[in-house]
């Protein structure tokens, strides 16, 4: 509960972060399949609830460039995801998200810029399938972000259709393939969470007014190097 409190908080400030703060409480109660599932319906939620804030700022040809490819991508990897073993999965992600990452950082500290059809589409497809493997696309599209000098506003708010679009597409995909792989975690227990991520949006409000764009930006790019080190370490107790 706190984690998904938490976790909605940093998704109004920084963008991102539900699932990353979320995902590794989640996965470790609930086992892999099942933990994915419930980030991706929080996530949806959470996302849904601080789009409707940051509507006006959306960059929806950003979206389009990362979100076509994610969502193509997401087919595919919420089908294998159901049926490789997850550990080895994710411990590749992991470490795919986490050199990107890497590269980005090393590289926003030069004059070069990377943005284009071909950057978007290997940063969108990563993130798609990431978030159907291990309920986090935010890395991978934070090393786009990165690259292309998004500005944090255009960022924050763009994160969030790319986060339902993806979430809806594993979703299906996982109820059409699996119908039974969803955890019954009982009618209460859903609305304590939903109740939990609407508080943790709102508290994100208040706590927004004091954080300048660096200090969001600096720390989405720690929530997404955590996220993908906590993906790869996951992963690694999953094969031991």
């Amino acid at each position: 509960m706190v984690a998904v409190f938490v976790g909605a908080v940093a998704q109004r400030v920084a963008g991102l972060g539900f699932a990353l703060l979320a995902s590794p409480f989640l996965v470790l109660l609930l086992g892999a399949h099942e933990g994915v599932i419930v980030i991706n319906a929080c996530g949806l939620v959470s996302s849904a609830l601080v789009m409707a804030r940051v509507w006006s700022d959306v960059d929806w040809r950003l979206f389009a460039a990362l979100g076509i490819p994610a969502m193509i991508a997401t087919v595919p990897a919420s089908w294998l995801a159901l049926g490789l073993p997850p550990a080895p999965v994710s411990v590749v992600v992991g470490i795919v998200v986490l050199v990107g990452l890497s590269i980005s950082w090393a590289l926003q500290r030069t004059r070069l810029v990377v943005r284009g059809v071909g950057a978007g589409a290997v940063a969108g497809a990563i993130g798609g399938a990431s978030n159907a493997i291990a309920g986090a696309a935010g890395p991978a599209f934070t090393a786009y972000a990165l690259l292309a000098r998004v500005p944090q506003p255009q960022f924050v708010a763009t994160l969030q259709p790319l986060f339902i679009a993806t979430s809806v597409v594993t979703l299906t995909t996982k109820a059409v393939t699996s119908p039974t792989s969803a955890p019954d975690l009982g009618v209460l227990l859903w609305l304590l969470v939903i109740a939990l991520i609407v508080a943790g949006v709102f508290a994100g409000d208040w706590l927004q007014r004091y954080i300048r764009d660096d200090q969001a930006r600096a720390f989405v790019i720690v929530l997404a190097f955590l996220g993908a080190v906590a993906t790869v370490v996951d992963g690694l107790r999953g094969l031991s």
